[in-house]
C-alpha cells in the first residue's frame, strides 16, 4: 500500500459511490488534487447493485413534475439539478461511449442496461485524469485537532486535509458500505443529523401460513388507493407478496406516505383493486354465476379473472366462508383493505430518508452548524456533504441517481470555490 501523506494537498472524498466519484470529477476537472477513500475493497459497489435488473441511471419525466419527485425537498434538490439534470447526465454518460434510451416506464437505461460498463469507465478516466483512490479506508471521525481519521488494514491513521466531502450514503443495504455509522459522528460535533428512516421498502401485514407459502408471487396490475392530509389518491403499478407483507415498486412509491401514516397513527390503511380491467358490476354477474363441479377457489380465479396469489389474498381477507357471497367477494376484488403494520428494516430498504439536514448546509452544500464550529469550538468550514447521507427522499426509477449525481457535482464545485480562496 502506498504510503499517504499526513497532510494532503488538496480534496479529500469519502465515499466512493457516485456522489463521491461525482465530487472527485468535478474537483480534478479544476485542477485540485484530489484522494478519495472508500471503505470497502472497491467503489460503486452500490452502484452496481442498482444496475443489476437495469441501470435506472436517470428518469425522462420533464420538469419541474421532475422536481416534485423530491417531495418537501423539491426546491433545494431542484437547484441541484439546474446545474446537472437528466440530459445533462445522459450526455454525460454518452462522454464513454454509453448511449442511453427512456423506457415505457420513462425510466432512462444505458442501451445494455449494464452498470459495469459505464463504472469500469469511470473509475479508469479518473485514475488517468490523477485522482488517487485509497480502498480499506474506513471513516472513524474526526480527531481532536480536526484530522480525519481512517481505519485501514496497517491500523490506524489521521490525516488533515484542507477540504473535504462526505460522500458516506445513507443507511440501507449496509453490507455494501452505507451502515449510516457516521451519524455518531456528526452529531457529536453538533451537526443537525434527522433520524435515518427506511424509503423505497417493503411493509409488514402479518399473513398466515397459507398465504406465507405464496412469497414472491406478483400482483400486477393493481391499483393502490389511499388517503392523506392532501385526500385520497390512486396509483396503478406492480407489487410482490412477502413472507410478511407486501413490497415492490408500487409500494415503494407509496412508502414515504406509508412510514409517515405509521409513525403518526401506528398503522397504515391501503386499499387494492385486484382486478383494474373490470368494473364492479361485471365482477358481480361473472361472479355469481354458477360454478357447477370447480372448487370455490377454482370458480373465484376463474370468474374473477385472478392469479392464484390475488384469489389467496382475497381468501385470507374474507375467510372461505364468505367465498358463496357474489357481491361481497366482488366488493373486495375492488377494494382489497390492507393493514401495515411497520416498514421493513431499514437494512433492506432499497433508500433511506433522513440524514445531515439541508438547513445545516450553505448553498454550497458545507457545513455551517453553531457559526460554522462545532461545541468544542472547533472549525467545520470546508466540509462538503453529497449524497444519501443528505436529508432527502425519492422513489426509485432515476430520481435518487440523479439527485446523488447532482449533489456531487454541487459539493465538488463548493469545494473547488472554498479551495480557491
Amino acid at each position: 500500500m502506498p504510503s499517504i501523506p499526513t497532510t494532503l494537498p488538496g480534496l479529500a472524498v469519502i465515499g466512493g459511490g457516485p456522489a463521491g466519484l461525482m465530487a472527485a470529477e468535478t474537483a480534478r476537472a479544476a485542477g485540485i488534487e484530489v484522494d478519495l477513500f472508500e471503505a470497502k475493497g472497491s467503489v460503486g459497489r452500490k452502484f452496481l447493485i442498482a444496475g443489476k435488473g437495469g441501470l435506472n441511471l436517470t428518469h425522462g419525466e420533464p420538469r419541474p413534475a421532475f422536481d416534485t419527485r423530491y417531495r418537501e425537498r423539491a426546491a433545494e434538490v431542484g437547484r441541484w439539478l439546474d446545474d446537472f439534470d437528466a440530459d445533462a447526465l445522459r450526455d454525460w454518460a454518452r462522454g464513454f461511449g454509453i448511449e442511453t434510451y427512456v423506457g415505457t416506464s420513462g425510466r432512462v437505461f444505458p442501451d445494455d442496461r449494464k452498470a459495469a460498463p459505464l463504472l469500469r469507465g469511470w473509475v479508469r478516466r479518473l485514475r488517468e485524469q490523477g485522482v488517487r483512490f485509497h480502498v480499506h479506508h474506513r471513516w472513524l471521525g474526526w480527531g481532536d485537532d480536526g484530522a480525519l481519521r481512517f481505519e485501514t488494514p496497517a491500523g490506524e491513521i489521521a490525516l488533515q486535509a484542507p477540504a473535504t466531502v462526505l460522500a458516506l450514503g445513507g443507511g440501507s443495504w449496509p453490507q455494501l458500505g452505507s451502515d449510516g455509522s457516521w451519524v455518531s459522528s456528526l452529531m457529536a460535533r453538533g451537526i443537525d443529523v434527522a433520524p435515518l428512516k427506511p424509503a423505497n421498502c417493503g411493509f409488514d401485514i402479518g399473513w398466515s401460513e397459507h398465504l406465507a407459502r405464496h412469497a414472491g408471487a406478483p400482483l400486477k396490475p393493481v391499483i393502490a388507493h389511499w388517503r392523506d392530509a392532501g385526500g385520497e389518491h390512486a396509483l396503478q403499478g406492480e407489487c410482490v407478496l412477502t413472507e410478511t407483507g407486501i413490497e415492490g415498486s408500487l409500494v415503494y412509491a407509496l412508502s414515504a406516505d406509508l412510514r409517515e401514516a405509521i409513525a403518526r397513527d401506528g398503522r397504515a390503511s391501503l386499499t387494492l383493486d385486484l382486478a383494474p380491467g373490470r368494473d364492479l358490476e361485471r365482477l358481480q354477474r361473472d361472479l355469481a354465476r354458477p360454478r357447477g363441479k370447480r372448487s370455490r377457489v377454482e370458480h373465484l380465479r376463474r370468474q374473477g379473472g385472478l392469479s392464484a396469489a390475488k384469489a389467496a389474498l382475497v381468501i385470507e381477507t374474507l375467510g372461505p366462508e364468505a367465498l358463496d357471497d357474489a357481491g361481497r367477494i366482488a366488493a373486495a376484488i375492488k377494494r382489497l383493505p390492507l393493514v401495515l403494520k411497520q416498514p421493513r428494516p431499514i437494512a433492506e430498504a432499497i433508500s433511506s430518508a433522513g440524514g445531515v439536514r439541508l438547513e445545516a448546509l450553505d448553498d454550497s452544500l458545507m457545513l455551517r452548524p453553531l457559526s460554522s464550529h462545532d461545541l468544542q469550538g472547533r472549525d467545520l468550514s470546508g466540509i462538503f456533504c453529497a449524497g444519501e447521507m443528505l436529508d432527502w427522499e425519492a422513489p426509485t426509477g432515476g430520481y435518487l441517481l440523479q439527485a446523488c449525481f447532482a449533489s456531487g457535482l454541487r459539493a465538488g464545485r463548493g469545494a473547488v470555490a472554498w479551495l480557491s480562496r
